[in-house]
């Protein structure tokens, strides 16, 4: 098949972009890009391999209500870690908000980031 586009990042609306942007750095060692400051509405985080996660000023922004559907989560970021007890502490402390609701068993654990976003830590393996 024939591909139309390429990938080329995902976007988190956000109430401060810049701070959202930094939590997620703490989390995957990735540079936020440039000389951002507090008045940017939209700063970008890449990995060495070039993914991108950016975030977008959205002044109004409600969070989702996951996991209901009243205010969908409309997308999640995964990431994979080798301990999941270790994780859960690691972003706890950078100021995630663990789910009430867990469906992952012993594979994943559902966070929500400063602005309300789901993600989910996942056991690799």
């Amino acid at each position: 098949m024939t591909e139309i586009a390429r990938f080329s990042l995902v976007a988190l609306d956000c109430p401060q972009p810049l701070q959202l942007a930094r939590f997620y750095s703490d989390i995957t060692g990735w540079e936020v890009r440039g000389e951002p400051d507090d008045d940017d509405d939209w700063v970008q985080l890449v990995s060495p391999s070039g993914a991108t996660i950016a975030f977008q000023l959205a002044p109004r922004h409600r969070p989702p209500t996951w996991p209901s559907d009243d205010q969908p989560q409309q997308l999640h970021i995964d990431f994979d870690v080798d301990d999941l007890d270790a994780g859960e502490q690691a972003v706890i402390n950078l100021g995630a908000v663990k789910a009430e609701t867990q469906p992952g068993g012993d594979d994943f654990r559902v966070f929500l980031d400063p602005a309300g976003h789901p993600f989910c830590l996942v056991l690799a393996g």
